[in-house]
Parts: C-alpha cells; sequence; structure tokens
C-alpha cells in the first residue's frame, strides 16, 4: 500500500481483539469475573474508545489510576462500577460523589476519610480496601489489616472490594507468588469470620468482594479463586506469560510512510552521533515517525548492539542508527530493488513484531511500549471480532 500520510504514521486498534482478550479472561477466572484496567488512557489505546467496546462485551469493574481518568471513564460509562487505584485525592471527596467513582483505600487516614465522608454523604460509592501482601508500594500492611480487623475498626459498610496485587505472577513457579497467595487466603479466612460474627452483614445484600489476580495471575493456582479479577497488559495483546506462546490477540498496529529512500555509499555514516556505518554501499529508507511519537529512542541502534526492526516489503529490516525526534531510518539493502517506494508503508508493531518484542529491542517492556503511543499518530479503530 503506497500512500503519504499528513500525520506521522498510522496507529490501528482492533476493539474487536480487545473484546475478544477480555472475554478469554473472563473465562479464566470463572466462576468469578473479569474487570479492567483501563488506566494510561487505556494502555494508550484511548479511554473512550476502549472503555465500551469492554463494556460492551461485558465487562462491568473498571480500574484507573487517578481520579482525572475515572472522571473520563465515567463520561463514557453511564453504567459499571469504577475504582481509582492511586486512593484519594486531597480535596477532592466531592468528585467521587458526584461522578460515582470508588477510591482504592491504602492508609488508615484514607479509611478513616472516606467513612467520614460516607456519613455525610451515604449515597457515595463504596469504596476498595488495598492490602500489600508483598509489593511495598501502596495498601495496607497484613498486620495492620489484622489489627484494624481485631479491634472491629473495619467500615464494612463503606467497602466493597479488598484487594491485592500480584509482584511476579508473570514468572512461572515463582515463591512470592504462592506466599502472596497464602497470605491473601488467610486474610480472606479472617474476613469471612469477622463478617459473619456481625449478624446484619449475613443478610446484606451489598456482598464483599475480593480481587487478586491481574492479567498473568489468570494463569497462576489463583485462577478463579476470587470474584473479580483486574486484567490490564494482557487485554491490550501483551502477552501474560512471557517465554511462552501469546495467549492474546494482538490489539495494536504500528506503521510508518517511507518518506525518504537514500543510497549511502561504503564507509559513510547515518543519522546522529554516526551510529551507523555503512560497511558496503547501502540503501536507507527514513520513516516518518520518531522519539516524539512514542516510539523509544532506545531502539535505535549503535556500533555495540542491534536496535530495532520494521518490516518493508515484507522482510524484516534494522533499523540504522539512532531513533530521531521525528524519523527512524532503516537498512534496506537487502531488499530487491525498486521493491519499496516513497509513500510504502513500513511496520513498527504488528506482523510478528509485537509489543514484547519491540519492547525487548529497546531495552523496556511492551507496557512501556503502549502507554507511550503518540498522539500524533492518525489512529484507526477498527473491530475485526
Amino acid at each position: 500500500m503506497s500512500r503519504l500520510a499528513s500525520q506521522a504514521a498510522r496507529l490501528t486498534i482492533d476493539l474487536g481483539a480487545l473484546a475478544d482478550n477480555w472475554r478469554k479472561l473472563n473465562a479464566l477466572n470463572a466462576p468469578g469475573l473479569a474487570g479492567a484496567v483501563i488506566k494510561a488512557d487505556a494502555y494508550g489505546l484511548g479511554i473512550e474508545k476502549a472503555a465500551p467496546a469492554l463494556h460492551k462485551a461485558g465487562c462491568r469493574s473498571f480500574f484507573v489510576a487517578h481520579l482525572s481518568e475515572g472522571i473520563r471513564a465515567r463520561a463514557v460509562l453511564p453504567e459499571g462500577e469504577i475504582f481509582v487505584l492511586n486512593g484519594l485525592a486531597a480535596g477532592d471527596l466531592g468528585a467521587y460523589r458526584a461522578h460515582r467513582l470508588a477510591p482504592v483505600l491504602g492508609t488508615v487516614s484514607e479509611i478513616t476519610a472516606w467513612q467520614a465522608y460516607r456519613d455525610e454523604e451515604p449515597e457515595a460509592e463504596r469504596a476498595a480496601l488495598h492490602v500489600d501482601t508483598g509489593m511495598n508500594r501502596l495498601g495496607l500492611r497484613p498486620e495492620i489489616f489484622r489489627d484494624l480487623l481485631g479491634a472491629g475498626e473495619i467500615p464494612w459498610d463503606d467497602l466493597s472490594l479488598v484487594m491485592s496485587h500480584f509482584v511476579s505472577s508473570e514468572v512461572p513457579d515463582d515463591m512470592m507468588t504462592a506466599r502472596q497467595i497464602g497470605v491473601f487466603g488467610e486474610l480472606e479466612t479472617l474476613i469471612q469470620e469477622a463478617r459473619a460474627s456481625i449478624p446484619e452483614l449475613s443478610t446484606s445484600n451489598q456482598p464483599l468482594r475480593l480481587s487478586l489476580c491481574n492479567s498473568s495471575g489468570h494463569f497462576t493456582a489463583a485462577a478463579g479463586r476470587y470474584p473479580l479479577s483486574r486484567p490490564g497488559y494482557a487485554l491490550y495483546g501483551g502477552n501474560p506469560t512471557p517465554g511462552r506462546k501469546n495467549p492474546m490477540r494482538a490489539v495494536v498496529r504500528l506503521e510508518a510512510p517511507v518518506i525518504q529512500i537514500t543510497p549511502v555509499p561504503a564507509g559513510e555514516t547515518v543519522g546522529y552521533n554516526s551510529n551507523f556505518r555503512a560497511t558496503r554501499d547501502s540503501l536507507i529508507a527514513t520513516l516518518s515517525c520518531g522519539y516524539a511519537d512514542g516510539y523509544p529512542r532506545n531502539a535505535g541502534a549503535k556500533p555495540d548492539r542491534a536496535g530495532g526492526y520494521a518490516i518493508i516489503a515484507g522482510r524484516e529490516c534494522p533499523f540504522a542508527g539512532n531513533v530521531s525526534m521525528d524519523l527512524i531510518t532503516v537498512d534496506i539493502t537487502r531488499l530487491p530493488r525498486g521493491s519499496v517506494k516513497i509513500g510504502d508503508f513500513a511496520t513498527l508493531i504488528g506482523d510478528g513484531l509485537d509489543i514484547d518484542r519491540v519492547g525487548e529491542a529497546a531495552r523496556t517492556i511492551g507496557y512501556e511500549i503502549l502507554t507511550n503511543l503518540g498522539r500524533r499518530y492518525e489512529r484507526l479503530y477498527v473491530d475485526q471480532a
């Protein structure tokens, strides 16, 4: 396909694949249900497009990082629950009620503040409580939770969910995962005992749910043990089982137009800092995409290490030198002469170059590739169910 684009590159987002990935993870968490993490602008895909597609597929529980993301999500999700993972935004408690958002509480002070707020505003959403089982990042330590539980200071009426988060569930047979499953299981027993001792909770029509599994957690012993899971990366096509075949469908495809083809004589260099030197007479294609578009600068090639690749005319071609702000140079010397024309599209993500492989070539992870997807792309949303 050959045409000159008015924008840097073209990003195709398959909402049908996104929906299929959610259905697969939802089935893996049966008899529980899968939610969807849509933070970081739905991992770069766009909350306003991704969230409704997930809701249409059957998802009813959504997780964002910040209050501002929750407000955006609610604008396109009239129904369903939306949890704000990073907790309470000081001074903005009224926004949670106004937009029907549920904070994920991770400190005693947050629990106290939300309990007091709901005493004044009982229509505000019931919150989630995060118990840290090993990440040491957000949430109550288990011993603090046990102390609150023993003192009868858990405000059950103000909570709809208790959750924790895996440290390394993508690593097969990781002992930390087994330990976290064990700790969370112990907390589950304590929660059940505590709630059973309160007669009015046994007849409540607002049950408390538990949640532990992230994307990779669906492939551990915890899968299906709890009513709600929280997949993120896998929804968007990332591999939740590194080292094994990716069970998820690809969701994004990134293509950039060739805007110049340059003969480079042997011995001459390409790009900043002369990081590519032609060892023979070479042909270099320049693509209209760069780190200002969110494509990682670290994917550039240097004399001591290979960089990323683009697929041009059906073949993988290595980057030649740096990824610049707006441009990527690619060595197409091995392609048949005349097989590439200005205006042809090169594939930067897709056709075997999945987000995990692109991340590896850039010395980062696929998560960063997704969440950095730039705003200069021509975005095409399709539904290839």
